[in-house]
């Protein structure tokens, strides 16, 4: 084990760094604690790790002082918490000198190791070294890591590009202001990533291609990321559950319906395994469930909630076609606008029983309410969205709401107060 973990360590150090785009998330380093980063598989998670560790070379910072594992290569599948240790011994038996000196470990995917907190833990109290893991559970953010790791641990999201991040790709640039021309290159950049989604792997392959790597992220992640991770007895059930709910994306649900559903296929899986299902999906970052808004916990988690993708695109890729339209891509594609910002999100429904798809709190500001629509042009579609709006912004005591829209851009002055109405490519933008 020790002569393999060597050999690993050195290869890592020669292979070249494919920094890729840079991101927009920054972390913040923090003496004795571990950095976090969790995402979906495929994000980019492992490239944002590699941007780091060119930023620490810039800096003045050895190559040989870091030391990088991806715990998912083959060769460690029998490593176990007991043995986690070697991966410090095998790189000090190479770099001796280095004991006195600080090192930045770089773990990709240690969650695949039952008891690796206890293990990053020590090695933060007794070595002089920095420690960055990137992983594919939510579980990496909960309470029990923190309590595990003594606290040592600060944990942030990445998510597939954003469209900010897509037009650093194109090699455009991101400006408050735009000629005509530009303009036009932005909303031209905007329909390629309508088309291409946020997943680095896809930018800018034609549409069979995309189409099928998306289908098999989605049996990865269904298979290496919930089935084989939690042991779960009836695969074809979720599976199916899986594919529904990418069906109905951008919709209600409740647990007695989806399981409703399953019985109607013929399985027989109990509320509770279902209830299981939506938290592993969530927790691959895979699909994210929105609660209603309410000032109670209990009236929160008994009420229907919506169901959404990690990413627009990949949702239309492995649909069956029947129920996804552009009304609920353009609705997903928002939501992850805003979940990239906060988790402090929700529906909201007015006490006239009107919807609006999203009230949402960033960065300590007051509450937005954003509602989507794929156009106002029809005048009953405008009525509707706009008292909706109008009355959840009243109700709120908030003087402003927007409106995404395809394309339409105005400002509406309403009795509640402004809504601004604007195309989902500003939007992005903001």
């Amino acid at each position: 084990m020790i002569e393999m973990l060597k050999e690993m360590i050195l290869d890592n150090q020669e292979k070249e760094l494919k920094t890729g785009v840079i991101r927009d998330l920054e972390i913040s380093r923090l003496e004795g604690k571990a950095t976090i980063c969790i995402g979906v598989r495929r994000c980019g998670k492992s490239t944002y790790g590699y941007q780091l560790m060119e930023k620490l070379m810039k800096s003045g910072v050895k190559r040989e002082n870091i030391l990088y594992i991806n715990f998912f290569d083959n060769r460690l599948h029998n490593l176990d918490s007991e043995s986690l240790s070697k991966v410090t011994e095998a790189y000090f038996s190479i770099y001796p000198e280095n004991k006195t000196e600080k090192i930045y470990c770089f773990f990709d995917e240690i969650q695949e190791v039952d008891g690796w907190e206890s293990y990053v833990e020590r090695i933060l109290r007794t070595e002089n070294c920095e420690v960055f893991i990137t992983g594919s559970s939510a579980k990496m953010l909960s309470k029990e890591i923190a309590t595990q790791m003594r606290g040592r641990a600060l944990s942030w999201e990445l998510f597939p590009f954003s469209f900010k991040e897509f037009l650093s790709f194109k090699g455009l640039e991101v400006k408050k202001n735009y000629t005509t021309k530009e303009r036009l290159m932005i909303q031209n950049a905007f329909s390629e990533y309508w088309e291409s989604g946020g997943f680095p792997e896809v930018a800018g392959l034609k549409k069979d291609l995309r189409i099928k790597i998306h289908q098999e992220y989605f049996n990865a992640i269904l298979f290496r990321d919930v089935v084989e991770r939690y042991d779960i007895s009836h695969p074809k059930a979720l599976t199916d559950l899986a594919q529904w709910l990418i069906d109905n994306n951008s919709s209600l649900y409740s647990i007695n319906k989806l399981t409703g559903y399953l019985k109607s296929l013929g399985y027989s899986v109990p509320k509770s395994s279902v209830s299981d299902y939506m938290e592993y999906f969530e927790d691959a970052f895979f699909l994210f469930t929105l609660k209603k808004y309410d000032s109670s916990l209990a009236r929160k988690n008994m009420n229907p909630k919506k169901i959404y993708c990690v990413d627009h695109s990949f949702a239309a890729s492995v649909s069956s076609g029947v129920l996804v339209n552009t009304g609920h891509l353009l609705e997903n594609l928002v939501f992850t606008s805003l979940r990239r910002k906060t988790s402090d999100l929700h529906y909201y429904k007015t006490q006239t029983g009107k919807e609006v798809d999203f009230i949402a709190k960033v960065d300590r500001s007051e509450l937005s309410l954003v509602q989507v629509s794929h156009s106002l042009a029809d005048p009953q579609t405008r009525k509707r969205e706009l008292t909706s709006l109008g009355e959840a912004m009243k109700e709120m005591n908030l003087d402003h709401g927007t409106v995404v829209t395809t394309s339409e851009e105005e400002t509406i002055d309403v009795e509640s107060g402004t809504i601004s109405v604007v195309p989902i490519w500003r939007f992005l933008l903001n």
